[in-house]
C-alpha cells in the first residue's frame, strides 16, 4: 500500500514545466474569428499564434511573395543549385565547361530574381 501511495504522490507533484505558464481564453463571433484566420493565414501563423503576436503589439507584415510561390522559388533555386554543381565539380576535374550552360544558369537565375522584384 505504501508503493501505491508514493506513486500517487509523485503523479500530484509532478507538474509541467512550459515557457508560458498562464492559458487565456476568450470567445469571438464568427465574423470575426473568420478575420483573424484570414490574417493568420496570411502571414502563415496559426490563429493564436497570430492573436498572440497582435497583443504583444508586434508589427506584423504579410510577405511579399506568397507561401506556394516562395516554395516554388526555392525549388527553382535548388535544381540551379545542382546544375551549378554539376558544372564546378565537372570544372575541377579539368573539363571544359559549355559557356552556353553557365549563360543558361545566369538566365534560369535573372528569371528568379525578377520574381522577386
Amino acid at each position: 500500500m505504501n508503493e501505491l501511495q508514493n506513486l500517487a504522490s509523485t503523479k500530484k507533484t509532478t507538474q509541467v514545466h512550459r515557457q508560458a505558464s498562464k492559458q487565456i481564453n476568450f470567445r469571438v463571433s464568427e465574423p470575426d474569428y473568420l478575420k483573424l484566420a484570414r490574417s493568420a493565414q496570411t502571414l502563415n501563423l496559426s490563429v493564436p499564434a497570430f492573436v498572440k503576436k497582435k497583443a504583444q503589439g508586434a508589427r506584423l507584415v504579410a510577405p511579399k511573395i506568397a507561401a506556394q510561390d516562395a516554395q516554388n522559388i526555392t525549388h527553382q533555386l535548388a535544381k540551379i543549385g545542382g546544375n551549378l554543381n554539376q558544372l564546378a565539380h565537372h570544372a575541377n576535374q579539368g573539363g571544359q565547361i559549355d559557356p552556353q550552360a553557365l549563360k543558361d544558369l545566369q538566365n534560369e537565375v535573372q528569371r528568379i530574381w525578377q520574381q522577386l522584384t
